[in-house]
């Protein structure tokens, strides 16, 4: 198994020194006055921008050509029980860490107008940056569980003081959302604790000790029946995350609740921990019960996407809206994942990564557009591109993107999903193209309804995005173009992610395995 050292080269301190970043900027927060918002929101911006530079730099530095699990750093933390203090990453994990980072620094600039506690909330906002990032750069189970409990508390405490109250209570929206996130924790822990007894017994077999190391267990052999039980745990507290229906209507109340820059985090990244569970301990150690439970994941994946694009078809509020909007687009991630093939996967990290940034784009428009008009009553808005252009261009361009307009970050991930999909289930890929239809209804007419029409005189006292509120548009939009423009500079990252981690080798396998699904 793996060789439990300390690995001083300087390549392996970047991951822990991205990590640390914003938890440093947070002590120092610590002590300064609170009457000084300026100089807080200043070194909230410094930490996560550090972390950001930090994760272009990995993404940049990565060698594709030796792919593999890079920049490693393990510490042995309690080698009792196998834990270690172990980080990584590789083609799978560097977008979610680069997602994590570009949606921390532009959270940090969508709330540069918080003037109620601005200690407290920017301090919980780093932490939460550092809890979501941990998850997606720990190659030990033990610290992945770790820093996805980190995240539950920030949240809530977040929701309660900092959110707003229209459609439901924040209070109801906080204890909803944590409520959900908690249950499917502890299915994960059962899970988790499962597997590590078994791990343990086949190891102390082979005369070696115990492990939770993501790449060891993947080495191991488990019982079908064993598998088909971790892997059912899995996909309902994975799936909880990620809003599989019908653990999904924490989601949109939780979003509408929320504060914007926990809106943008818990859309943008907080879900992608799911889908990033599911694909790196799911299909990695539990293929055959990926298998078995496939068919399952398929169905409520379709009902993800329909379901949930009909019930946005008919809210009022923005927030739930795009509230609806996401768990229909984490639908296309769960049909990939249950097609089972080097494709869908490839697509499901792609799709992951440009709906955070989507998502990520539209809440903070959201967010700017309640600070200015207080209401985010559709019905109640209208003509905002004749007073706030610049807000409109990124209220627009979220909205394309959403649809999978070409040019556009999420096309090409999409493309790739249903590609990967019709393979193994084509009438579960028509469904989901289907599914497209009424995304872009409720997608163009949102935007009709908001931004155009004619001028209304009530919103001419208004001002249009300036200074740090031009960040989140500015880099935001960037992403989408870029990446939407020049696709392979993220795909040809995650086919090389998913080739070295054996994930190919385990889908083919898995394809020729003689074992039925469910149904």
């Amino acid at each position: 198994m793996s060789t439990l050292a300390f690995q001083p080269e300087v390549g392996s301190l970047i991951l822990p020194f991205a990590l640390l970043a914003p938890i440093l900027a947070a002590f120092l927060i610590v002590f300064i006055p609170k009457e000084e918002g300026k100089t807080i929101k200043l070194v909230a911006a410094i930490g996560t921008l550090t972390s950001l530079l930090l994760s272009l730099y990995v993404f940049f530095a990565y060698d594709r050509s030796l792919a593999g699990m890079q920049f490693a750093l393990t510490i042995p933390l309690v080698p009792d029980i196998g834990v270690n203090l172990a980080f990584g990453v590789d083609g799978i994990s560097i977008p979610m860490m680069l997602l994590t980072n570009l949606i921390g620094f532009t959270a940090v600039y969508s709330s540069w107008n918080i003037d109620k506690r601005p200690k407290e909330f920017f301090v919980l906002l780093l932490i939460l940056i550092s809890g979501v990032m941990g998850t997606f750069i720990a190659t030990d189970l033990f610290i992945f569980f770790l820093f996805y409990e980190i995240v539950v508390i920030p949240i809530y405490i977040m929701v309660i003081i900092w959110g707003s109250s229209k459609r439901v209570t924040k209070e109801y929206a906080g204890m909803k959302l944590t409520i959900y996130l908690l249950i499917g924790s502890a299915l994960l822990l059962v899970a988790m604790v499962s597997l590590w007894v078994n791990a343990t017994n086949q190891l102390a077999a082979m005369g070696q000790g115990p492990t939770f190391m993501f790449a060891d267990l993947a080495k191991l052999e488990f019982d079908q029946n064993f598998q088909i039980f971790c892997f059912g745990l899995l996909t309902l507290g994975f799936g909880s995350l990620i809003s599989m229906f019908p653990f999904h209507s924490w989601s949109p109340d939780g979003y509408a609740g929320a504060p914007t820059a926990v809106s943008m985090i818990h859309a943008g990244v907080l879900k992608k921990i799911g889908g990033y569970g599911l694909i790196r301990l799911g299909l990695m150690v539990f293929p055959l019960g990926a298998k078995f439970w496939a068919p399952v994941i398929a169905i409520l994946a379709v009902i993800n996407v329909l379901y949930a694009a009909f019930i946005a078809l008919a809210q009022k509020d923005l927030k739930y809206v795009v509230g609806y909007s996401s768990v229909s687009h984490m639908g296309y991630v769960l049909i990939a994942v249950a097609a089972l093939n080097l494709t869908s996967i490839n697509g499901a990290v792609a799709m992951m990564f440009a709906h955070g940034v989507m998502s990520a784009l539209f809440f903070s428009m959201i967010g700017f557009i309640y600070e200015k008009t207080h209401t985010r009553n559709i019905a109640d808005l209208g003509g905002l591109a004749h007073q706030m252009p610049r807000l409109a261009a990124g209220f627009l361009i979220a909205g394309m993107a959403g649809l999978g307009l070409p040019g556009t970050v999420n096309f090409i991930g999409e493309f790739t999903i249903f590609i990967g999909t019709v393979k193994a289930l084509p009438v579960h890929a028509v469904i989901g193209i289907a599914g497209i239809i009424f995304t872009a209804v409720y997608s163009l007419r949102l935007i009709a309804n908001v931004l155009f029409g004619p001028r209304r005189k009530e919103w001419d006292h208004l001002q249009d995005l300036r200074g740090p509120e031009l960040v989140p548009l500015v880099v935001l939009v960037f992403v989408i173009f870029v990446t939407g423009m020049f696709p392979n500079t993220v795909l040809q990252l995650i086919d090389t992610g998913v080739q070295s981690s054996g994930l190919a080798k385990v889908l083919e396998a898995v394809s020729q395995a003689k074992i039925g699904g469910l149904f």
